[in-house]
């Protein structure tokens, strides 16, 4: 525990943090909390009678673990997990399982008369003096997560239920699946029911999932969460909530209630935990009821750089080479969610200056980027990619982009774009970037028009980075090195070490934390061109582009094993031999 800070009794800096806002001023300091909302909450909590950063928290202004880590920062005490917990109830007969809830309190234990305290506010006074009194020993506070808290005092002192088991109680029985649009809308405005939905997208992004399942089944409502790219089931409600779940959502996300035989989509904005979030909504319908997947897009988290995107080597620079080119065609390929969208918007911030007009053309517009003119398309006025796409190019711009080629007229447009002399970013699905290639030809793209247009085409995938806390070195056996050629990535004469993924408090016990891309780059050259006029298939194109220094995805993928950040299981999950 810090006691380096002996200036100040830890009393006066208790005090000393509701009165002169110093607790306050290091939130702003570290970008986690604005003097308004700071305002605000201190507004709110007059009024009602909480302490402001229970207000704060409240508000979701801040999150748990910003506000737990500038409390053990500002007043030099320790900052607690689970693990620390007792493990049986302290001090049962003298407090009640009420005031440790309300004052968001836990006693760990007794040393050398003093009681070691749990505290989501150490700034509390009146819950320290009253847990002092209650003792009959001086309380020395520690830092820990209210949510973590709230749940020791449920296992310890309660009936050991979980947050959503606590809400469920306040939730009527019965099956409303035909239920009329009124009753829904009522259902769906239920306190507990609200409380719920609020409760699924808490958890998704306290565990920094990127999708949420809502699915319902015979007898049964399923929610499941994409972490990492990896789907793993959570705690669900009972299947008689699915009507009332499932309307909420699409109520936050103005979509129609009574149509339950069509999809949807929507969009919805949050904030949770102190984090912007931009909500996205898909709803179909299925044999027992409609299927609710949301995306859930950090505005404040996500980075536009290409080192942060696991972009670097020899991709990276033939990527940045194709992008600085004036006119042309830029094209990016892999399947759903394989972060090509991402990797266009870091394009463009990179492209993005002063003296260059940005225009895009997406469906849906995923983040919005200062300075760059973004339209979403909307099909049902007709406002597609081909006729926006006729529209802009009589705006003046200097950089296009397409978020999708899905038809020929499109593909046409940002050909005649590119010949025009303009630079137009856009994707395409396919497994490669010289499958890229012969999608456009099989389209109907002439071949003299492709490969007078086409800079170059990245293919891409996405891999669950190691975690870098508790990855596990280990020596592969010589006849895997030397199968998949892994010598070649180390250092001259050092054995080649990958690793494992072990699992601690930081990942989740996944071994995993965030992902990568794997990418392959290719550039258009003399060669290439020659294949595509006597339309040469893939596997041809693929080894000319090798043979002009591209490394594959799969090499990529090697590389990245042998230097700790992904393992080869991703890499063999993803990228093909």
């Amino acid at each position: 525990m810090n006691t380096e800070r002996a200036e100040t009794t830890l009393e006066e800096d208790l005090t000393a943090v509701g009165s002169d806002g110093r607790l306050a001023a290091l939130l702003e300091t570290s970008g986690k909390l604005s003097t308004q909302d700071y305002a605000r909450a201190a507004r709110l909590a007059a009024e009602s009678g909480f302490s402001v950063w229970h207000m704060v928290h409240k508000l979701g202004l801040v999150s748990e673990r910003d506000l737990a880590q500038a409390f053990a920062q500002e007043l030099g005490l320790e900052i607690i997990d689970t693990e620390a917990f007792p493990d049986v109830a302290l001090l049962e007969d003298a407090v009640s399982q009420r005031f440790l809830k309300e004052s968001r309190v836990l006693p760990l234990y007794l040393e050398d008369e003093r009681l070691y305290l749990a505290m989501a506010d150490p700034g509390d006074e009146f819950a320290r003096s009253a847990m002092e009194a209650a003792s009959g020993h001086e309380v020395q506070p520690v830092v820990a997560l209210p949510t973590d808290i709230d749940n020791a005092i449920e296992k310890l002192y309660g009936a050991g239920r979980s947050a959503m088991g606590e809400i469920l109680d306040g939730l009527g029985e019965g099956d409303e699946g035909e239920a009329d649009v009124e009753t829904l809308k009522d259902l769906a405005s239920e306190a507990p029911v609200i409380r719920l939905v609020n409760l699924i997208v808490q958890r998704a992004v306290e565990s920094r999932a990127s999708d949420i399942h809502v699915e319902p089944f015979e007898g049964q409502l399923k929610v499941r969460y994409r972490i990492d790219g990896v789907l793993s089931e959570s705690e669900a409600p009972p299947a008689h909530s699915t009507a009332a779940i499932i309307s909420r959502i699409k109520l936050m996300a103005k979509l129609n209630i009574a149509e339950r035989r069509l999809p949807q989509d929507g969009r919805i904005s949050l904030r949770v935990q102190g984090k912007e979030l931009d909500l996205r909504v898909s709803t179909v319908p299925t044999m027992f009821g409609e299927s609710v997947v949301i995306r859930l897009l950090d505005k404040e988290s996500v980075k536009f750089d290409f080192g942060a995107l696991g972009f670097d080597g020899e991709p990276l620079k033939r990527f940045k080479h194709i992008l600085d080119m004036p006119h042309g065609i830029v094209l990016v390929t892999g399947p759903t969610g394989s972060g090509k969208s991402t990797t266009l918007y870091t394009a463009l911030s990179r492209l993005n200056t002063a003296e260059k007009k940005i225009i895009t053309v997406e469906d849906p517009v995923e983040y919005q980027v200062a300075g760059i003119n973004q339209i979403q398309v909307k099909p049902q006025i007709d406002l597609t990619f081909s006729s926006a796409l006729r529209s802009i190019v009589r705006q003046d711009p200097d950089i296009i982009m397409v978020g999708e080629m899905r038809d020929l007229e499109t593909a046409r447009i940002a050909v005649q774009s590119a010949l025009t002399g303009h630079l137009v970013l856009s994707t395409l699905h396919t497994n490669d970037a010289a499958g890229g290639i012969t999608r456009l030809l099989d389209m109907g793209v002439d071949d003299y028009l492709i490969t007078s247009t086409i800079n170059g085409i990245l293919a891409q995938r996405l891999v669950r980075r190691l975690c870098q806390h508790c990855k596990e070195a280990y020596e592969p056996l010589p006849e895997l090195v030397d199968e998949l050629g892994l010598d070649e990535f180390s250092a001259d004469g050092e054995a080649v070490t990958l690793y494992h993924p072990s699992g601690c408090e930081e990942c989740g016990g996944s071994g995993y934390f965030g992902r990568l891309s794997l990418t392959e780059a290719l550039v258009m050259n003399d060669e290439i061109r020659r294949l595509v006029m006597r339309h040469a298939n893939a596997g041809e194109i693929q080894r000319a582009a090798i043979d002009d220094g591209m490394d594959t995805l799969r090499r990529d993928g090697l590389r990245k094993s042998v230097t700790g950040l992904t393992t080869l299981e991703e890499v063999a999950r993803v990228a093909e031999d």
